[in-house]
């Protein structure tokens, strides 16, 4: 029974069709005014390839409540067009006469965002346009572009409301083109690492599943008997998405029981990017994906800390995939990921925006002296994540006025409280770091201090690969690969554990902090996948610039959604190369950022609560711009006692914990195989055929629209165009010998030149975390390793005295460490005996002078002779043995030739059923 992992896919094109139920002779020709008269809207939505499709029906006649019926059949092309050409003859206004229609095209979408309502009655919510953004394995991830609000009831049945239009503006303040993603057969709420774990599954459990899901359409051949014999049979598995990352969870709630699963399109909040490194002309696809949570969320001075469920305010995974793009399947590819995470400081704290002050005071709201929050939130993250929990706390520790402080003496008491009850194995561990302090040092370098902290922590957690370890590792292993943590499996590896990090706003120090762990997975994926030969990435490399771009776009993108405006410190500002022009645009973000804090935060703060549905509009109660406060929204005890009450000392899920360090939504266990559903396909299906799916030769294609080719790429914009430069994507750049440069394009060649003495002119810091200069080295971790250019197995040495040349000198290092071998031990037997055969074959070479290589030694008919010149009497360099075709072989190639000569062989059985199946399934 051969199995395949797919994930179902929804329904893509979406035609809105209207239906008049007026079947008296009227005498005007329809048109969009008369839409008052129409009672029906057909929902008709198809796949790809417009071979199959379903339709909804909604009723328009209820003023306030939403009636949608699914007949959860699916047409073919041809059903569909019979049934709405019967919609459209049946209610017309007279038979056969020009002009009338009982059925118009209102509106073409790629997909249902939900639907919601306030005072009056329900609204549709449709993606109009849309734009890809990355591919993961075949699986195309969408930006939404634009949307679609209709209101379903028509005009006769309508009943207005004065505060109606004013509930829709708050609604449409959610930006929904602003960065929201889709994609209709990748789930975007889990992680790679998830959605390949179901690759894991025994066949065993997926058949005892398909029991309970038959099915649904009718089969022409069943009674012949010709379903799941010889092997036909493919399983498909959707996983239940992940409703914390989830941002129209509520306003698909009300239809998830009614509809089939196809119509279900989840949206995520956050940030997609995705580059393409080349290396040497191998396409490897860097993708950057950050889920926002919809739990607690808002902005930044009006959602700080956590609510009572454990949720915590401007809280994202970040998840960064390495996929070699060679080989787009799943199960055949390389794909590697790594997950961070960042939130606030998991406490009741908040701060008061009343006093218009840049930095309002920081206020502990409720004492929690037994960490009940922190329970919650870590419990959360356990079984998730797994273990170890890292957390990097970056808020500053010694001021003169206690301002940030305040949280950092909390959260080590939380922390402490809740580690004494751990497991000694599973304890959180808790790394302070002052960020700011290091950053106003002169003497002390911050991101080669993030190196170690970075590499410590990659350590740690592992991360995932979905292939074991390559030969070459475990021939010649690097010495931080053998200590690299996570779980090793027969597959490949996985990530157990997470890095959390936090500051304040969890913004700018944050970003960068990130950036550094995100750099140091980095080299461990290309390690992993053979692509380098140490785990280990340099500054100013084609690579690192495309990463520290993604992650720039990444931190600008989240800054804006949270923050109000976009990053202040910036990689190049920790590194100290940022341009002199950076500071006065750091002070512009710095006034926006301050101006959307101050006047425009709560209108979003609101918007925000409308569109999760955290505020349900009720006639007869206060409206929400009435309400004082959201407070008791987002904290649900508040308002009702909670029937239990967690232990203070067991606070942690028990079937978490047993299954540490693996994380529980991971496991393979009774409660998770009911958040799976199993469907089995016929192996001619179009579902499943992933080909046509992702090149789909049906369509038109042109090369200035694939995604492949207009997305950033290594080679094109920031590989230098000096003729006999190093192609190579390791090897380290002046700062303006780039395509597209990453100072910025306003930035000019004096800024660099000026960049580049200031960064050298740096005083070294003398302390052991940071040896060098920040814009030369980034490991800080193995001194033999700094300064190297590539990641080629011969180092070069680097030195930069302001202007002058960089001086290279080779380095010679013991045999033993470049081939893994020390060749004065001596050889063994079998290998002396190998050398020898290949030393005879060299000897027995035919040896001829200058003078029998004249044209005498032609033949007449001017072909050179060729004789062997080996020892051996065959497979050598001028003869090589036929080789040998089975007896099948041979027979299909006879037929294959008889064929073109018009003698046809009779089908046999398995080809008749074969056919058989192909026509039902793309005609019937």
């Amino acid at each position: 029974m051969p199995f395949f992992v797919f994930f179902f896919k929804a329904l893509l094109v979406l035609t809105l069709f209207c239906q008049k139920l007026e079947l008296q002779p009227l005498l005007f020709s329809v048109s969009r005014l008369l839409d008052r008269f129409y009672f029906r809207y057909f929902l008709v939505g198809s796949n790809n390839a417009e071979t199959k499709y379903r339709v909804l029906k909604i009723d328009r006649t209820e003023p306030k409540d939403l009636v949608i019926i699914d007949d959860r059949h699916v047409y073919t092309q041809q059903e569909v067009r019979e049934l709405l050409g019967r919609l459209d003859l049946g209610n017309r206004t007279k038979m056969g006469q020009k002009g009338s229609s009982g059925l118009f095209r209102a509106v073409s979408a790629f997909g249902v965002v939900g639907f919601v309502r306030f005072l009056e009655g329900y609204y549709i919510v449709l993606i109009t346009k849309r734009r890809k953004m990355a591919d993961i394995g075949g699986h195309a991830i969408y930006k939404v572009e634009d949307t679609n609000m209709i209101y379903i009831p028509n005009d006769s049945v309508r009943v207005t409301h004065p505060d109606e239009a004013r509930y829709i503006r708050i609604f449409q303040n959610v930006d929904l083109s602003s960065n929201f993603y889709f994609s209709y057969s990748y789930d975007l709420s889990h992680s790679l690492q998830y959605n390949l774990t179901v690759l894991r599954m025994p066949l065993e459990m997926l058949k005892s599943e398909t029991t309970q899901n038959r099915q649904e359409s009718f089969d022409i051949f069943e009674d012949e008997g010709l379903i799941t014999q010889g092997g036909s049979g493919v399983f498909g598995i959707c996983s239940k998405p992940y409703m914390k990352y989830v941002w129209n969870g509520e306003l698909l709630d009300i239809i998830k029981s009614t509809v089939h699963r196809d119509w279900l399109l989840y949206i995520i909040h956050g940030f997609c990017g995705q580059s393409k490194l080349l290396i040497y002309g191998r396409p490897v696809y860097v993708t950057l994906i950050a889920r926002r949570s919809s739990k607690f969320a808002g902005t930044r001075f009006l959602k700080r800390g956590a609510n009572c469920e454990g949720d915590v305010a401007n809280e994202v995974e970040t998840e960064q995939i390495l996929c070699d793009a060679s080989v787009m399947s799943f199960t055949a590819g390389s794909y590697s990921s790594y997950v961070q995470v960042r939130g606030s400081v998991p406490l009741y704290w908040s701060q008061d925006i009343s006093t218009m002050m840049p930095k309002p005071p920081i206020t502990l709201d409720q004492a929690d002296p037994f960490a009940h929050v922190a329970a919650l939130h870590f419990d959360q993250m356990f079984q998730r994540f797994g273990s170890p929990i890292i957390i990097l706390n970056l808020v500053k520790e010694r001021e003169k006025r206690k301002h940030e402080r305040i949280l950092s003496e909390e959260l080590v008491a939380a922390v402490t409280y809740l580690n004494q009850f751990l497991p000694p194995e599973h304890t959180i561990v808790y790394i302070p770091w002052d960020m700011a302090k290091y950053t106003k040092s002169k003497l002390c370098n911050v991101l080669d201090r993030l190196n170690v902290i970075a590499e410590s922590v990659v350590k740690k957690t592992g991360f995932f690969v979905n292939r074991p370890d390559s030969y070459c590792s475990i021939l010649r292993p690097d010495e931080k690969w053998n200590e690299l943590g996570g779980c090793v499996i027969p597959t490949g590896r996985l990530q157990t554990g997470i890095l959390r990090t936090n500051c304040v706003d969890c913004l700018d120090r944050t970003n960068t902090a990130q950036f550094m762990v995100g750099k140091c997975a980095l080299a461990y994926q290309l390690y992993s996948l053979g692509l380098i030969d140490k785990p280990n990435l340099q500054f100013d490399t084609d690579a690192v610039r495309l990463f520290e771009e993604l992650y720039e776009d990444h931190g600008d993108t989240l800054s804006l959604q949270y923050g109000g405006s976009q990053l202040v410190h910036r990689v190049k500002t920790y590194r100290k190369i940022a341009p002199w022009t950076q500071h006065s645009k750091d002070i512009m973000q710095t006034l926006s950022r301050y101006y959307s804090n101050a006047f425009s935060d709560a209108d979003r703060q609101d918007s925000i609560n409308l569109f999760l549905g955290v505020f349900h509009p009720t006639e007869g109660k206060p409206h929400l711009w009435e309400l004082p406060t959201d407070f008791y929204l987002h904290h649900k005890n508040t308002m009702r006692l909670l029937p239990t009450r967690r232990s203070y000392t067991y606070w942690w899920t028990p079937e978490v914990i047993k299954h540490l360090p693996l994380p529980y939504d991971e496991v393979i266990c009774a409660a998770n195989l009911k958040k799976l559903i199993v469907k089995k396909f016929h192996k001619y299906e179009e579902e499943i055929d992933i080909h046509n799916e992702f090149f789909r030769p049906y369509e038109l294609s042109s090369f200035d629209d694939t995604f492949c080719l207009a997305m950033t790429s290594s080679a094109r914009d920031f590989m230098p165009k000096t003729v006999g430069i190093d192609p190579s994507p390791f090897t380290v750049r002046k700062p303006d010998e780039t395509g597209k440069s990453v100072l910025g394009n306003k930035s000019n060649r004096e800024e660099a030149v000026l960049q580049r003495k200031t960064a050298a002119s740096a005083p070294p810091p003398p302390s052991e975390e940071a040896v060098s200069s920040s814009s030369e080295d980034d490991s800080g971790t193995d001194r033999e390793e700094e300064g190297s250019v590539s990641q080629r197995s011969t180092p070069v040495k680097m030195t930069d005295a302001g202007d002058s040349a960089k001086v290279t000198e080779n380095v010679v290092q013991p045999m033993k460490e470049l081939y893994g071998i020390n060749l004065s031990d001596g050889l063994s037997e079998e290998d002396f005996s190998i050398y020898s055969r290949f030393v005879q074959l060299g000897q027995s070479q035919h040896k001829q002078d200058k003078n029998s290589q004249q044209p005498c030694s032609r033949c007449s008919d001017g072909v050179i002779k060729l004789t062997p010149i080996s020892a051996f009497s065959q497979d050598n360099i001028y003869e090589v043995q036929p080789p040998r075709v089975d007896r099948k072989s041979t027979e299909i190639f006879q037929a294959h030739i008889q064929a073109s000569q018009g003698i046809m062989q009779p089908l046999g059985k398995e080809d008749s059923s074969m056919y058989r199946e192909y026509i039902r399934n793309r005609y019937l």
